[in-house]
């Protein structure tokens, strides 16, 4: 319950970067949504892998690490797209740097 609860903000997190960045945030919601799942699995399997079958705490915490990880490939993704107020500057004249004489 507690996962669910981090999985829904850490959804809205990237939904506030995607709009930030001139995107639509549903498919970002999405994609973290299926980076967390991907990757939670694939920590519960490298965590059976490692530990074998009975050690089930450990289990899940490579799992629940792994998951926050599929978050953070997200996050990065997003960061590395461009803002779209970064645009704007581009289009600043010097005159548009000095007060208005009088």
């Amino acid at each position: 319950m507690l996962e669910i609860i981090a999985l829904i903000f850490l959804c809205k997190k990237n939904a506030t970067l995607a709009t930030q960045k001139g995107l639509k945030p549903a498919p970002w919601k999405f994609y973290t949504v299926i980076a967390w799942l991907v990757a939670e699995m694939l920590g519960i399997l490298l965590g059976i892998f490692l530990l074998g079958q009975d050690n089930l705490i450990g289990i899940i915490s490579i799992g629940i690490i792994s998951a926050f990880g599929g978050y953070l490939i997200i996050r990065s993704i997003l960061d590395k797209k461009r803002d779209w107020l970064d645009e704007d500057i581009n289009q600043v004249g010097v005159s548009d740097l000095h007060p208005p004489r009088k």
